[in-house]
Formats: C-alpha cells, structure tokens, sequence
C-alpha cells in the first residue's frame, strides 16, 4: 500500500486513498493523530525494540553489529529491573504521556525527536540514538496502521519542514534527512520521498478551490513554521511538474513548542523563583530556568540535568531572598517535572484560543499551585517567536514578488486569534482561511504519494 506519513513535531498521522478520497488511518482507539512521544522503562530499551522491530532478517543482523554496547545494556538494565522478555517496556502518544505524569523520575522519556534531528554538533551516538527514537516510531505507528488496515504498507512519502535549523541549515536538512531515511527503511518501508509540509498543506486545500489563486500557505508546526507561495486551483491541480508553480518558501525552526517555552518562562517559572531576588538584592540568574524548559534543545536538557547545574541550585538556595521557591525549583528538577511544565503551557495557550483568561493548574508540583493568565498577557509574552513566524511570511511574499490573493492556515497554533490578528496587522486586509489544523499536511502527503507512486 501507498500512504502519506506526516511524522510530527507535536502530532503524527498517516493517510491512505480510499475510494479516490483521503482517510487518515485511526493511530490510538478512534484518534488519527498520536502524539509524538514515547516513553521506555530504560533508555537502551528503545534500541533493544527497533532490533526486535525489524522484519528483515539480514537487517536485523546488521544493526544488531552497529549497536551491540547499547543491546547489552538493555539486557542488563532487563536482568537489574527484572523486566521479563512479554513485559511492556515502551509506550507511546497519549500512554506515554500518561506513564511520565505517573512516573516522572523512573522511565525515560522523550518528546517531539523532530525537534533534535537537525542539531549542530551531535555526536555520531547521539545520531545513532535519534534514528532508534524516530525508528522505534515508525514502527510502531506503521504497525498500527497496517493492523488497521489489514495490509502491509510499502511506498510512503514523509513530510519535512523548510529547514529543520536555522544555523548551517544545509548540512542540517541533509543530516536529518538521512535520519528520517534510514529510520523509515528499517521500520519497513520500501521506497521513501520527501516533500516540503507547506506544500503538502497546500496540495490538500487546493482540491476545494474552484478558481486560480495565489495561496500563501502557513504552516505553524510544533517545531517549525514553513511558508510557501503556490499558484493553484484547477488549472494546475492535474500537471504532473508543479515546480514552476511554487514561487517562493521559507522555513525556521520556530514553532508552537517555542511559544508554549515563552509562556512556560513568563507566567510558570517565577513560580519557581525566576524573577525572585538573591539576597544580595540582585536578581537570580535565569538561565538555569530556561534551560530546564527548553524542552527542544539537546544541550540545553543536558545542561539542565548535569551534577554542576544541581550544584548550582542548592547554592542558589542559600543565597536566594525567598528560599522555599528554589526548593520548589529544586524538587520539580529531582521529580523531572520540567516537560510536564512546558505541556501546562501548551493547555494554557490552547485555552486562550477561546477564553480571556485561564488558571494554570501545577498541583502535580504543590497543592494549590498556578497561575493565572490572561489573553493580554499571553500576546505579550510570546512577541519575540510570534515576530520570527511574521518575518517568514513576509519573506515569502517578498521572494515571489506578488501579494497573495488569500493566506492559507494550518497547523495546531493557527487557531490562536492571537496570531490571526498579528498577521492580519502585518500581512494586511487578506483573506485567512482556515485549513484542517493537524490533518492537512498528511492529507497533501497521501496526495503526493498517490500521484508519484501509482
């Protein structure tokens, strides 16, 4: 079978051509997106699963060579935590979320992997762990597709941001690229293309369009946001080569997981003593605080985690105005409830879509413990990211040369009326639509991979 494979920042989905329409196929009970998490009682135990997951025995050979340290440390860790051989060791989308609000400190636990597989500087084990993080879902995602299905799948087309870093972007699409390519081989799939998500978007919407339009297509992903300028309609919707009808795209990795950071830091870690004072009367050093929220950036965690910044905090405590706020700080970094806090953040924006103002809830951290947070604050406090997504738009307009006939919206952090009326104030008096906020990008896939495959 032929499918379109939108492997998410936040949210993954996967759509097939059923009766020459696109369904995307259930992933967990009656949702077609999982989000994109996975949770493992032991790190190596992650490795141990994508060798257990490839079909392929000569495959299986192989990779077993490449990782032979990180499998003999799965079955130790298996023989040291008494972990039996039917036990479940991994969980994924919502359950893996519900395993790491349960048990914070005891598993390991990874969000949005897209986010990392553009970084600068990994090491060649840190690549080797981001391909079995992204295989390991792969295969299970496929899997549950194929169950539902009852077919196996073969031929897929993966959707990719513009550019996966901002910094040396080249070599950072190419690296994530490869990442994404031999992840997908070893989940199965036999033939893999790549096509830019906005594209994807636009491909999905323009089936509807009943006259040619300039679109200016926006896709606000968790880790990135993409534009592309695209001639569409029904002139164009049949033509094998649309290369000469996408005028101009631009892409950074600045997406809704950067605005739910900026809420986390603005409204959720004073809370913890950011903002506070030391005794001395000068204010505490935040660095340490958004390290532990920077939840998209590798070396930030690892910062975050390291012995020196635990050294740093209990010194911090003897010399804070208000102590009792580091400790918060101190047993939130021990109980690893920083992803926890950056998901609060994301409810809170979410909530703001509809609502003046929301409370906050952290009683996972203490009893009675929030914020309360208003629109108004909100805008404020995401400006910087929000400016960053703007620039982008007018930078596409700006490379094709022409002013959209209408801007095109998707992804889950367009809904916020906050960025509708930015862009609105920036872009001008265009028509905004809305398009199918988490499902467009693998609707346009399916699409491709119908036209390019068959």
């Amino acid at each position: 079978m032929i499918c379109g494979f939108d492997y998410g920042t936040s949210n993954c989905a996967l759509g097939i051509i059923e009766e020459s329409t696109v369904r995307l196929v259930n992933l967990e009970g009656e949702n077609a997106f999982l989000p994109s998490t996975v949770y493992a009682l032991d790190r190596d135990l992650i490795t141990e699963a994508v060798g257990r997951g490839i079909r392929d025995i000569h495959q299986r050979q192989a990779f077993a060579e490449l990782r032979q340290n990180p499998l003999t440390r799965a079955k130790r860790a298996r023989y040291e935590e008494d972990i039996a051989d039917e036990d479940q060791t991994l969980f994924f989308g919502r359950a893996a979320f519900e395993e790491y609000f349960q048990w914070p400190e005891e598993g390991y636990f990874v969000k949005s992997p897209k986010s990392f597989l553009g970084g600068s500087g990994l090491r060649t084990e840190h690549i080797h762990f981001f391909e079995d993080v992204v295989t390991v879902m792969m295969q299970n995602i496929k899997q549950r597709a194929e169950q539902s299905l009852g077919a196996d799948i073969t031929h897929t087309v993966i959707g990719r941001p513009v550019n996966f870093q901002g910094l040396d972007a080249e070599v950072s699409n190419r690296q994530a690229l490869e990442i994404l390519t031999t992840a997908g081989k070893r989940a199965g799939f036999k033939e893999i293309e790549f096509l830019y998500e906005p594209i994807a978007a636009g491909l999905d919407f323009e089936v509807a369009l009943h006259e040619n339009k300039t679109v200016l297509v926006v896709d606000i992903g968790g880790g990135t946001t993409d534009c592309a300028m695209v001639r569409m309609g029904p002139d164009y919707l049949k033509k094998a080569d649309r290369r000469s009808d996408f005028l101009a795209h631009t892409g950074e990795r600045i997406g809704g997981n950067d605005l739910d950071i900026q809420i986390a830091g603005k409204h959720l870690m004073p809370l913890f003593g950011m903002n506070s004072l030391l005794k001395t009367g000068l204010p505490m050093p935040t660095q340490l605080y958004w390290n532990a929220i920077t939840t998209n950036d590798v070396s930030a965690i690892s910062t975050f985690n390291s012995m020196d910044t635990k050294q740093q905090i209990q010194q911090l405590r003897l010399d804070a105005a208000e102590p009792k706020l580091i400790e918060r700080f101190m047993r939130m970094r021990e109980e690893k409830h920083n992803y926890h806090i950056v998901r609060s953040a994301e409810e809170a924006k979410i909530a703001l879509s509809d609502a003046q103002q929301y409370l906050s809830s952290l009683e996972y951290i203490e009893a009675g413990l929030g914020a309360n947070i208003t629109r108004a604050e909100l805008t404020k406090s995401i400006a910087s990211p929000l400016e960053k997504m703007l620039s982008l738009m007018a930078s596409a307009i700006n490379q094709a040369g022409e002013t959209p006939d209408l801007i095109y919206m998707t992804g889950g952090s367009a809904k916020s009326p906050v960025i509708r009326d930015a862009i609105q104030q920036r872009i001008g008096d265009i028509p905004v639509l809305d398009g199918d906020h988490f499902g467009s990008v693998a609707a346009g896939l399916t699409v491709w991979a119908e036209r390019i495959f068959r």
